[in-house]
């Protein structure tokens, strides 16, 4: 059963932004521009990348004449970008708030993870869209997930100084730290999309243990002095 995200709850999304249809033709007589993304959105999923869309099928799904699309974006891949950040936005906030609400290292990896696992399931297709993309979309694409996980880590650096501190356990190289928990948890979720729910519990497990080895590992580098390289 898909999990509501909490972007429905505190996050103003694109897809609440979509207006009801109007006028006799089918057509809205006015778009904006998240109404568009709404409608890009709802086509994504699990087997459907943003770059296999068409421009006069999101036309379709926003209800408007496809020459209207051009008053918001120059093509596509314009309004695919838009998308990606929409998700990484969404995403940071979602496993930004399931760190913030854990105050000891261990529960952080697993709220965190156990956050992002569940947007596999959400309605809103955020993450999806990023490992899609990441992996299968085209190069425009893959440098705006990029940018995407950068913030990702970028973030995660800041919690696991400020976790190290509220634990008196500092660890090695948080910024490296940070883009191998990063990296690893988007790997664990590219492997994850295509399997069966089922599957999904012992990834999770895999995953909270190979994250709590590279803490432990970076926390001990510091306790004995052990350099980098």
């Amino acid at each position: 059963m898909a999990t509501k995200s909490p972007v429905r709850k505190r996050v103003s999304s694109a897809r609440d932004a979509r207006p009801p249809a109007a006028g006799a033709a089918g057509r809205r007589p006015s778009i904006s521009r998240d109404d568009l993304i709404a409608a890009a959105l709802g086509l994504v999923g699990p087997n459907r990348s943003i770059s296999t869309l068409s421009l006069r099928e999101i036309a379709r799904e926003a209800a408007i004449a496809p020459n209207s699309f051009y008053r918001h974006f120059r093509d596509t891949d314009e309004l695919a970008i838009a998308l990606i950040d929409l998700a990484g936005r969404a995403l940071r906030k979602i496993i930004g708030e399931a760190r913030h609400r854990a105050s000891v290292d261990r529960s952080v990896i697993r709220s965190s993870v156990e956050a992002f696992m569940e947007q596999l399931g959400a309605e809103e297709k955020f993450l999806h869209i990023l490992l899609r993309e990441g992996n299968t979309g085209s190069e425009a694409f893959k440098r705006a997930v990029e940018r995407e996980l950068r913030f990702f880590e970028d973030e995660l650096c800041v919690d696991l100084i400020r976790l190290a501190k509220v634990n008196n356990a500092p660890i090695a190289e948080p910024a490296l730290a940070a883009k191998a928990i990063t990296r690893l948890v988007f790997a664990m979720g590219a492997a994850a999309i295509d399997l069966p729910r089922e599957h999904h519990a012992a990834i999770l497990e895999q995953t909270v243990v190979m994250l709590r080895m590279i803490v432990a590992g970076a926390q001990r580098m510091v306790a004995e002095n052990i350099q980098p390289g």
